[in-house]
């Protein structure tokens, strides 16, 4: 990792917060999900270059140590801050005033200066961080993940519209904050059309992928004998959160439309769905299982709970393609780790994604929703098996620009122009 230049100091300490999802927790259910690994890389390469980091996020469960080890320099901080299980991601914002005093009570027993830096995910941890900075006279750097306004603008159907109370939140924290971390070059553009950001506030850092757990390793034929996966089939996966936002539903009907042209697929056509309900799709858990039935590929799809990073990267390896068809992503971390693990991808051609995915290299681009043109791309891995090894060959390429050490490197030089314009700021209102 490449530090600050000359002139600029990285932070030695940051406070990061995530209000309403644990670093600890599983990814791919509840709340957890591309975010929770982002937060845990990015620190962990933080801290291997002397940026000590101390993640604040809500207790979820009684019984937690109160502070948790996660690596060397790297410490995760349970906040009480409302029942411990039973609330939603929308109940939150009013236990923030809790989780707020957890924070300042932490900070009180530090000396004065302890924290150098704010780094908050997520808008909820923007209003905490809004408050912590101001109080402790230190930068506030914000990462949004996803936006509501975005959101709304692209709702699948049957999903519900994020809460004008959000939309207000993220404003107030837009503006508040010194800077602003996007994904892409179009989550930059898109902070500054519907929240009026300041562009030169907003730094734009791709992030990153584990390179040593996500690659192509000893090959798709190994990794679907230790799945117990036949050899010889045509392995469409989605893997992340299930609920309407990521459209699971598009590949199955992507499936059905393709049996019902080729039925003499259906013996080799095996479709893996890993992860669990979240957000919405929590009210109808069972939804994508009755929509199967529904369509009569019960028998071709597998319904695999979440599972832990190293076996993730196994289903990865194991599949002819990753399909995601989702309706928004601020970048579809998921397709990076998918590329690294030699795996083409076929996603819907929204937000971040076109960034992840090189079309027609590394895999296929979507415009729009319609399961026939889903189907169509599949049915080009079905003409050209040859295709998921020379795409996969191009994925893994591609990924390798995407290390979270490269991340990490950005983040530091945006936390360190922060602290400088800070001291800037300080040192003129004292002339």
């Amino acid at each position: 990792m490449r530090l600050p230049g000359p002139g600029r100091r990285a932070p030695r300490r940051v406070a990061m917060l995530s209000v309403h999802t644990s670093p600890l927790h599983q990814p791919g259910t509840g709340d957890a999900g591309g975010m929770n690994v982002y937060i845990v890389e990015l620190a962990r390469r933080l801290a291997a270059h002397d940026v000590e980091v101390e993640i604040f996020t809500r207790a979820t469960e009684g019984g937690l140590d109160p502070c948790v080890e996660l690596t060397p320099g790297v410490l995760v901080r349970h906040v009480d801050a409302g029942p411990y299980e039973g609330l939603n991601k929308e109940d939150l914002p009013a236990q923030l005033c809790a989780f707020t005093h957890g924070v300042m009570r932490a900070w009180a027993g530090h000396r004065p200066g302890y924290y150098d830096l704010v780094h908050s995910h997520y808008w909820l941890s923007g209003h905490v961080g809004w408050l912590a900075a101001e109080r402790w006279g230190v930068p506030l750097v914000h990462a949004m993940h996803t936006m509501a306004k975005v959101k709304n603008a692209a709702l699948a159907e049957g999903d519900t519209p994020e809460p004008a109370a959000r939309v207000i939140g993220e404003t107030q924290v837009v503006e508040a904050a010194d800077r602003l971390i996007a994904n892409t070059e179009e989550e930059a553009e898109e902070l500054v059309h519907h929240y009026a950001a300041d562009p030169a506030r907003i730094a734009v850092v791709h992030p990153g992928v584990n390179l040593d757990r996500f690659c192509p390793h000893d090959g798709r034929a190994a990794a679907r004998a230790r799945l117990g996966l036949p050899q010889d089939a045509l392995i469409p996966l989605f893997a992340g959160r299930i609920q309407p936002l990521k459209a699971p539903d598009i590949l199955l009907r992507a499936v059905a439309h393709l049996l019902a042209e080729r039925p003499h697929l259906r013996r080799h056509l095996l479709v893996p769905v890993v992860g669990g309900p979240s957000g919405s799709g929590l009210a109808k858990p069972e939804r994508l299982q009755k929509l199967a039935a529904r369509l009569g590929i019960s028998d071709v799809v597998r319904f695999q709970p979440p599972v832990g990073q190293e076996q993730l990267a196994d289903w990865f390896r194991a599949a002819s393609v990753l399909v995601m068809p989702s309706y928004s992503e601020s970048f579809g971390l998921v397709a990076i780790e998918a590329q690294a693990a030699g795996t083409p991808v076929i996603a819907a051609s929204v937000g971040g994604l076109p960034v992840a995915v090189r079309d027609g290299v590394t895999g296929f681009l979507v415009r729009g929703h319609d399961p026939a043109d889903y189907a169509a791309r599949l049915a080009r891995f079905v003409d050209a098996p040859e295709l998921t090894a020379r795409m996969g060959e191009a994925a893994a390429r591609h990924a390798l620009s995407f290390g979270w050490d490269t991340a990490a490197s950005a983040t530091a030089e945006v936390y360190a122009a922060a602290v400088q314009e800070r001291r800037r700021r300080v040192r003129s209102q004292h002339v």
